[in-house]
Protein backbone atom coordinates (compact mmCIF):
# COMPACT_ATOMS: atom_id res chain seq x y z
CA UNK A 1 0.00 0.00 0.00
CA UNK A 2 1.29 3.30 -0.61
CA UNK A 3 0.29 6.77 0.36
CA UNK A 4 -0.18 10.05 -1.92
CA UNK A 5 -1.85 13.06 -1.54
CA UNK A 6 -4.89 14.39 -3.38
CA UNK A 7 -7.36 17.20 -3.00
CA UNK A 8 -9.08 17.54 0.32
CA UNK A 9 -12.73 16.17 0.94
CA UNK A 10 -14.81 19.13 -0.23
CA UNK A 11 -18.13 17.36 1.43
CA UNK A 12 -16.49 17.41 5.10
CA UNK A 13 -16.08 21.42 3.21
CA UNK A 14 -19.32 22.41 2.36
CA UNK A 15 -21.35 20.46 4.86
CA UNK A 16 -19.34 22.38 7.50
CA UNK A 17 -19.83 25.40 6.23
CA UNK A 18 -23.30 24.80 5.80
CA UNK A 19 -24.38 23.92 8.79
CA UNK A 20 -22.19 26.82 10.44
CA UNK A 21 -24.39 29.37 7.87
CA UNK A 22 -27.80 27.94 8.67
CA UNK A 23 -26.86 28.60 12.72
CA UNK A 24 -25.59 31.91 11.73
CA UNK A 25 -29.40 32.19 10.07
CA UNK A 26 -31.05 31.34 13.05
CA UNK A 27 -29.06 33.18 15.43
CA UNK A 28 -30.20 36.10 13.28
CA UNK A 29 -33.99 35.37 13.31
CA UNK A 30 -34.13 34.54 16.89
CA UNK A 31 -31.52 36.77 18.60
CA UNK A 32 -33.97 39.55 19.01
CA UNK A 33 -36.06 37.82 20.96
CA UNK A 34 -33.60 36.05 23.34
CA UNK A 35 -32.40 39.58 24.09
CA UNK A 36 -35.98 40.77 24.62
CA UNK A 37 -36.41 37.92 26.92
CA UNK A 38 -33.13 38.54 29.13
CA UNK A 39 -33.99 42.34 29.04
CA UNK A 40 -37.61 42.39 30.33
CA UNK A 41 -36.21 39.35 32.90
CA UNK A 42 -33.38 39.80 34.37
CA UNK A 43 -32.69 43.84 33.11
CA UNK A 44 -30.08 43.18 31.12
CA UNK A 45 -29.71 45.36 28.59
CA UNK A 46 -28.86 43.46 25.26
CA UNK A 47 -28.77 44.92 21.78
CA UNK A 48 -31.10 43.10 19.44
CA UNK A 49 -28.59 42.48 17.21
CA UNK A 50 -25.79 41.47 19.83
CA UNK A 51 -26.11 37.79 19.55
CA UNK A 52 -26.51 37.71 15.40
CA UNK A 53 -23.12 39.81 15.77
CA UNK A 54 -21.50 37.60 18.37
CA UNK A 55 -22.59 34.32 16.44
CA UNK A 56 -20.43 36.09 13.43
CA UNK A 57 -17.63 36.27 15.44
CA UNK A 58 -17.27 32.97 16.15
CA UNK A 59 -18.28 31.92 12.77
CA UNK A 60 -15.31 34.13 11.65
CA UNK A 61 -13.00 32.74 14.49
CA UNK A 62 -13.86 29.38 14.05
CA UNK A 63 -12.70 29.63 10.01
CA UNK A 64 -9.65 30.99 10.77
CA UNK A 65 -9.24 28.16 13.48
CA UNK A 66 -10.38 25.69 10.42
CA UNK A 67 -8.47 27.21 7.87
CA UNK A 68 -5.65 26.97 10.67
CA UNK A 69 -5.72 23.65 11.30
CA UNK A 70 -6.13 22.59 7.33
CA UNK A 71 -3.20 24.57 5.71
CA UNK A 72 -0.92 26.04 8.78
CA UNK A 73 -0.36 23.70 10.84
CA UNK A 74 1.00 20.26 10.28
CA UNK A 75 -0.99 17.24 12.10
CA UNK A 76 2.20 15.40 13.23
CA UNK A 77 3.26 18.65 15.09
CA UNK A 78 0.01 18.41 16.73
CA UNK A 79 1.22 14.72 17.60
CA UNK A 80 4.94 15.82 18.37
CA UNK A 81 3.61 17.66 20.86
CA UNK A 82 0.24 15.62 22.22
CA UNK A 83 1.60 15.60 25.70
CA UNK A 84 1.90 19.37 26.46
CA UNK A 85 -1.31 20.18 25.07
CA UNK A 86 -2.72 17.57 27.32
CA UNK A 87 -1.24 18.98 30.26
CA UNK A 88 -1.95 22.76 29.29
CA UNK A 89 -5.86 21.80 28.88
CA UNK A 90 -5.72 19.79 32.36
CA UNK A 91 -3.53 22.93 34.05
CA UNK A 92 -6.92 25.29 32.89
CA UNK A 93 -9.49 23.33 33.68
CA UNK A 94 -7.37 23.38 37.30
CA UNK A 95 -6.95 26.57 37.44
CA UNK A 96 -10.77 27.74 36.39
CA UNK A 97 -11.51 25.40 39.37
CA UNK A 98 -9.03 26.81 41.48
CA UNK A 99 -10.39 30.81 40.68
CA UNK A 100 -14.48 29.52 41.49
CA UNK A 101 -13.43 28.36 44.71
CA UNK A 102 -11.50 31.91 45.80
CA UNK A 103 -14.61 33.76 43.95
CA UNK A 104 -12.70 35.33 41.55
CA UNK A 105 -14.62 37.52 38.51
CA UNK A 106 -12.19 35.41 36.28
CA UNK A 107 -14.65 32.54 36.72
CA UNK A 108 -18.22 32.87 35.00
CA UNK A 109 -20.76 30.82 36.94
CA UNK A 110 -24.30 30.07 35.77
CA UNK A 111 -26.78 28.18 37.80
CA UNK A 112 -24.26 27.25 40.45
CA UNK A 113 -21.71 25.44 37.67
CA UNK A 114 -18.46 27.27 36.78
CA UNK A 115 -17.60 26.61 33.65
CA UNK A 116 -16.51 29.44 32.19
CA UNK A 117 -13.11 32.03 32.24
CA UNK A 118 -14.12 35.58 31.92
CA UNK A 119 -11.90 37.92 30.11
CA UNK A 120 -14.43 40.71 30.29
CA UNK A 121 -14.97 41.14 26.39
CA UNK A 122 -14.55 37.36 25.74
CA UNK A 123 -15.46 34.28 27.14
CA UNK A 124 -13.40 30.63 27.00
CA UNK A 125 -14.81 27.47 28.31
CA UNK A 126 -11.54 25.19 28.61
CA UNK A 127 -13.47 21.86 28.55
CA UNK A 128 -13.79 22.41 24.94
CA UNK A 129 -10.09 22.69 24.76
CA UNK A 130 -9.90 19.29 26.51
CA UNK A 131 -11.85 17.30 24.62
CA UNK A 132 -9.62 18.25 21.57
CA UNK A 133 -6.21 17.70 23.25
CA UNK A 134 -7.60 14.48 24.70
CA UNK A 135 -8.36 13.14 21.30
CA UNK A 136 -4.97 14.24 20.48
CA UNK A 137 -3.40 12.40 23.29
CA UNK A 138 -4.99 9.40 22.92
CA UNK A 139 -4.19 9.31 18.91
CA UNK A 140 -0.09 9.56 20.07
CA UNK A 141 -0.89 7.35 22.73
CA UNK A 142 -2.49 4.48 21.63
CA UNK A 143 -0.46 4.19 18.79
CA UNK A 144 2.98 4.26 20.70
CA UNK A 145 1.55 1.50 23.19
CA UNK A 146 -0.05 -0.98 20.71
CA UNK A 147 2.62 -3.26 21.50
CA UNK A 148 1.14 -3.16 25.43
CA UNK A 149 -2.19 -3.04 24.48
CA UNK A 150 -4.59 -4.83 27.46
CA UNK A 151 -1.07 -5.00 29.76
CA UNK A 152 -2.21 -2.77 33.56
CA UNK A 153 0.80 -1.26 34.05
CA UNK A 154 2.11 0.00 30.16
CA UNK A 155 -1.25 0.55 29.17
CA UNK A 156 -4.33 1.01 31.51
CA UNK A 157 -2.79 2.68 34.40
CA UNK A 158 -1.19 5.42 32.76
CA UNK A 159 -4.54 6.09 30.43
CA UNK A 160 -6.86 5.61 33.32
CA UNK A 161 -4.94 8.31 34.81
CA UNK A 162 -5.34 10.96 32.25
CA UNK A 163 -9.30 9.90 31.49
CA UNK A 164 -10.11 10.16 35.23
CA UNK A 165 -8.31 12.78 35.72
CA UNK A 166 -10.16 14.11 32.47
CA UNK A 167 -13.20 12.77 33.44
CA UNK A 168 -13.45 14.72 37.03
CA UNK A 169 -12.28 17.82 36.09
CA UNK A 170 -15.31 18.13 33.72
CA UNK A 171 -18.17 16.10 35.49
CA UNK A 172 -17.22 16.73 39.28
CA UNK A 173 -15.77 19.91 39.25
CA UNK A 174 -17.55 21.98 36.44
CA UNK A 175 -20.78 19.82 36.66
CA UNK A 176 -20.63 19.36 33.03
CA UNK A 177 -22.01 16.42 32.44
CA UNK A 178 -22.90 17.21 28.75
CA UNK A 179 -19.04 17.34 28.08
CA UNK A 180 -18.15 14.65 29.88
CA UNK A 181 -20.70 12.34 28.01
CA UNK A 182 -18.44 13.95 25.08
CA UNK A 183 -15.46 12.69 26.37
CA UNK A 184 -16.59 9.40 27.33
CA UNK A 185 -17.63 8.46 23.68
CA UNK A 186 -14.14 9.98 22.55
CA UNK A 187 -12.12 7.55 24.93
CA UNK A 188 -14.75 4.30 23.94
CA UNK A 189 -14.40 5.60 20.49
CA UNK A 190 -11.14 5.13 20.07
CA UNK A 191 -9.96 2.97 22.71
CA UNK A 192 -12.27 -0.11 20.99
CA UNK A 193 -10.46 1.13 17.52
CA UNK A 194 -7.12 0.54 19.14
CA UNK A 195 -7.57 -2.93 19.16
CA UNK A 196 -7.97 -3.52 23.05
CA UNK A 197 -8.98 -7.33 23.69
CA UNK A 198 -12.57 -7.70 24.04
CA UNK A 199 -13.50 -9.31 27.60
CA UNK A 200 -11.16 -5.80 28.94
CA UNK A 201 -13.37 -3.52 26.56
CA UNK A 202 -16.75 -5.25 28.20
CA UNK A 203 -15.22 -4.69 31.53
CA UNK A 204 -14.88 -1.11 31.16
CA UNK A 205 -18.31 -0.64 29.61
CA UNK A 206 -19.62 -2.17 32.69
CA UNK A 207 -17.40 0.39 35.50
CA UNK A 208 -18.32 3.30 33.71
CA UNK A 209 -22.08 2.76 33.73
CA UNK A 210 -22.04 1.92 37.32
CA UNK A 211 -20.12 4.93 37.70
CA UNK A 212 -22.37 7.14 35.92
CA UNK A 213 -25.52 5.29 37.54
CA UNK A 214 -24.39 6.07 40.70
CA UNK A 215 -23.19 9.43 39.76
CA UNK A 216 -26.98 10.56 38.85
CA UNK A 217 -28.71 8.72 41.75
CA UNK A 218 -26.63 10.83 44.12
CA UNK A 219 -27.15 14.47 42.30
CA UNK A 220 -30.48 15.44 43.20
CA UNK A 221 -30.40 17.92 39.80
CA UNK A 222 -29.70 14.83 37.79
CA UNK A 223 -32.46 12.53 39.73
CA UNK A 224 -34.72 15.87 38.62
CA UNK A 225 -34.13 15.29 35.14
CA UNK A 226 -34.77 11.53 35.55
CA UNK A 227 -37.87 11.91 36.88
CA UNK A 228 -39.69 14.94 34.62
CA UNK A 229 -38.50 12.75 31.81
CA UNK A 230 -40.13 9.52 33.20
CA UNK A 231 -43.52 12.05 33.81
CA UNK A 232 -42.99 13.06 30.45
CA UNK A 233 -43.30 9.13 28.77
CA UNK A 234 -45.82 8.45 31.31
CA UNK A 235 -47.45 11.43 30.48
CA UNK A 236 -47.76 12.82 34.41
CA UNK A 237 -48.60 15.97 35.43
CA UNK A 238 -46.86 18.85 34.41
CA UNK A 239 -44.09 20.72 36.84
CA UNK A 240 -41.39 23.08 36.71
CA UNK A 241 -39.02 19.97 35.91
CA UNK A 242 -40.84 18.91 33.14
CA UNK A 243 -41.77 22.97 31.91
CA UNK A 244 -38.32 22.46 29.32
CA UNK A 245 -38.82 19.34 27.47
CA UNK A 246 -42.75 19.97 27.10
CA UNK A 247 -42.25 22.87 25.76
CA UNK A 248 -39.25 21.41 23.16
CA UNK A 249 -42.09 18.62 22.23
CA UNK A 250 -44.51 21.82 21.70
CA UNK A 251 -41.84 23.77 19.42
CA UNK A 252 -41.15 20.44 17.19
CA UNK A 253 -44.98 19.68 17.31
CA UNK A 254 -45.94 23.14 16.04
CA UNK A 255 -43.06 23.16 13.49
CA UNK A 256 -45.82 20.07 11.72
CA UNK A 257 -44.33 19.32 8.10
CA UNK A 258 -42.74 22.83 6.65
CA UNK A 259 -42.30 24.67 9.54
CA UNK A 260 -43.66 28.41 10.49
CA UNK A 261 -40.89 30.14 9.07
CA UNK A 262 -37.87 31.81 9.67
CA UNK A 263 -38.81 34.56 12.58
CA UNK A 264 -41.89 32.96 12.88
CA UNK A 265 -41.04 31.04 16.13
CA UNK A 266 -43.39 31.79 19.07
CA UNK A 267 -41.06 29.33 21.49
CA UNK A 268 -38.23 31.56 20.69
CA UNK A 269 -39.67 34.19 22.28
CA UNK A 270 -39.13 33.35 26.21
CA UNK A 271 -40.71 29.97 26.11
CA UNK A 272 -38.34 27.75 25.36
CA UNK A 273 -35.15 27.65 27.96
CA UNK A 274 -31.61 28.07 26.29
CA UNK A 275 -33.23 28.28 23.13
CA UNK A 276 -30.48 29.22 21.00
CA UNK A 277 -28.01 26.60 22.54
CA UNK A 278 -28.80 23.41 23.68
CA UNK A 279 -32.33 23.76 22.63
CA UNK A 280 -31.51 25.03 19.09
CA UNK A 281 -32.57 21.63 17.00
CA UNK A 282 -36.22 22.32 18.85
CA UNK A 283 -36.33 25.90 17.43
CA UNK A 284 -35.55 25.00 13.82
CA UNK A 285 -38.01 22.07 14.12
CA UNK A 286 -40.44 24.64 14.88
CA UNK A 287 -39.16 26.77 12.24
CA UNK A 288 -38.28 24.50 9.45
CA UNK A 289 -40.70 21.79 10.55
CA UNK A 290 -39.68 17.74 10.11
CA UNK A 291 -38.57 18.22 6.52
CA UNK A 292 -35.98 20.46 7.68
CA UNK A 293 -34.78 18.63 10.79
CA UNK A 294 -34.59 15.47 8.24
CA UNK A 295 -32.44 17.32 5.78
CA UNK A 296 -30.38 18.79 9.00
CA UNK A 297 -29.93 15.50 10.00
CA UNK A 298 -28.78 14.57 6.17
CA UNK A 299 -26.36 17.14 6.59
CA UNK A 300 -24.59 15.82 10.05
CA UNK A 301 -25.07 12.43 8.59
CA UNK A 302 -22.74 13.10 5.23
CA UNK A 303 -20.54 14.73 7.49
CA UNK A 304 -20.35 11.65 9.74
CA UNK A 305 -19.46 9.18 7.05
CA UNK A 306 -17.07 11.43 4.88
CA UNK A 307 -15.14 10.83 8.09
CA UNK A 308 -15.60 7.39 9.02
CA UNK A 309 -14.14 7.55 5.00
CA UNK A 310 -11.28 9.21 5.71
CA UNK A 311 -10.35 7.07 8.76
CA UNK A 312 -10.87 3.94 6.73
CA UNK A 313 -8.75 5.36 3.45
CA UNK A 314 -5.63 6.87 6.35
CA UNK A 315 -2.62 4.09 6.26
CA UNK A 316 -0.99 5.85 9.65
CA UNK A 317 -2.70 4.52 12.87
CA UNK A 318 -2.17 7.56 14.78
CA UNK A 319 -4.16 9.41 12.37
CA UNK A 320 -7.01 7.44 12.09
CA UNK A 321 -7.18 7.10 15.46
CA UNK A 322 -7.33 10.96 15.25
CA UNK A 323 -10.04 10.92 12.47
CA UNK A 324 -12.21 8.43 15.15
CA UNK A 325 -11.80 10.48 18.04
CA UNK A 326 -13.72 13.68 16.40
CA UNK A 327 -15.89 11.12 14.66
CA UNK A 328 -17.05 9.99 17.90
CA UNK A 329 -16.82 13.37 19.69
CA UNK A 330 -19.34 14.94 17.06
CA UNK A 331 -21.37 11.94 17.20
CA UNK A 332 -22.07 12.00 20.79
CA UNK A 333 -23.10 15.38 21.09
CA UNK A 334 -25.38 15.15 17.55
CA UNK A 335 -27.41 12.22 18.84
CA UNK A 336 -27.52 13.21 22.93
CA UNK A 337 -28.99 16.32 21.34
CA UNK A 338 -31.23 15.37 19.17
CA UNK A 339 -32.43 12.43 21.60
CA UNK A 340 -33.04 14.77 24.30
CA UNK A 341 -34.74 17.32 22.30
CA UNK A 342 -37.51 14.27 21.02
CA UNK A 343 -37.55 13.46 24.61
CA UNK A 344 -35.62 9.95 23.76
CA UNK A 345 -33.44 10.34 27.17
CA UNK A 346 -33.71 12.94 29.89
CA UNK A 347 -32.64 16.99 29.09
CA UNK A 348 -28.80 16.81 29.00
CA UNK A 349 -27.22 20.27 28.26
CA UNK A 350 -25.16 19.71 25.46
CA UNK A 351 -24.90 21.82 22.15
CA UNK A 352 -25.66 20.75 18.39
CA UNK A 353 -22.13 21.58 17.00
CA UNK A 354 -21.72 23.86 14.51
CA UNK A 355 -25.33 24.88 14.84
CA UNK A 356 -25.39 26.13 18.75
CA UNK A 357 -24.54 29.54 20.20
CA UNK A 358 -21.51 29.94 21.59
CA UNK A 359 -18.03 30.58 20.54
CA UNK A 360 -15.29 28.54 22.48
CA UNK A 361 -17.29 25.07 21.02
CA UNK A 362 -17.76 25.95 17.16
CA UNK A 363 -14.16 27.08 17.52
CA UNK A 364 -12.55 23.93 18.60
CA UNK A 365 -15.06 21.69 16.92
CA UNK A 366 -13.95 23.68 13.55
CA UNK A 367 -10.43 23.44 14.35
CA UNK A 368 -10.89 19.62 14.50
CA UNK A 369 -12.90 18.99 11.55
CA UNK A 370 -10.40 21.22 9.58
CA UNK A 371 -7.37 18.50 10.78
CA UNK A 372 -9.94 16.16 9.25
CA UNK A 373 -10.17 17.84 6.01
CA UNK A 374 -5.87 17.87 6.27
CA UNK A 375 -5.71 14.25 7.09
CA UNK A 376 -8.14 13.75 4.03
CA UNK A 377 -5.99 14.65 1.33
CA UNK A 378 -3.69 11.77 2.25
CA UNK A 379 -5.61 8.19 1.27
CA UNK A 380 -4.13 4.58 0.72
CA UNK A 381 -3.85 3.22 -2.71
CA UNK A 382 -2.21 -0.70 -3.96
CA UNK A 383 1.13 -0.13 -5.96
CA UNK A 384 0.77 -2.10 -8.91
CA UNK A 385 4.02 -3.56 -9.59
CA UNK A 386 6.37 -3.40 -12.61
CA UNK A 387 5.75 -6.92 -13.10
CA UNK A 388 1.96 -6.11 -12.95
CA UNK A 389 2.21 -3.74 -15.44
CA UNK A 390 3.96 -5.63 -17.56
CA UNK A 391 1.41 -9.15 -17.63
CA UNK A 392 -0.92 -6.64 -18.07
CA UNK A 393 0.37 -4.75 -21.43
CA UNK A 394 1.14 -8.36 -22.72
CA UNK A 395 -2.38 -9.73 -22.64
CA UNK A 396 -3.88 -6.75 -24.29
CA UNK A 397 -0.64 -7.08 -26.97
CA UNK A 398 -2.07 -11.07 -27.59
CA UNK A 399 -5.72 -9.99 -27.28
CA UNK A 400 -5.29 -7.11 -30.31
CA UNK A 401 -3.24 -9.76 -31.87
CA UNK A 402 -5.23 -12.22 -32.05
CA UNK A 403 -7.96 -9.88 -33.57
CA UNK A 404 -5.62 -9.00 -36.15
CA UNK A 405 -5.16 -12.32 -37.16
CA UNK A 406 -8.94 -13.32 -36.64
CA UNK A 407 -9.49 -10.43 -39.19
Amino acid sequence: MKTRKHKSDLIILFTTLGLMALGLIVIYAIGPMRANVLNSTYGTDYDPNSFFLGQLRSCALSLVAFFIAFKVVPYKYLQKYSKPIMIAAIIMSVLLWLLAKMGSSLARCELGECRWFNFGFISFQPAEFLKLALVIYLADFLTRKKADIGKWREFWLPLLIVCGISLGLVVVAQGDLGSGVALIAIIFGMILMSGVPTRQYLIMIAVVLAISVVAVATSAHRMQRVDAWVATLTGGESSDSTYHIENAMMAIGVGGFFGVGIGNSVQATGYLPESINDSVFAIMGETFGFVGLCLIVIVFGMLLLRMLKVARGTAEPDNRLFVVGVFSWMLAQVVVNIMAMTSLIPVTGITLPLLSYGGTSMIFIAFAIGCVCQLSCYTSREVITNEDISSRRGVRRAHHSSRRRSS
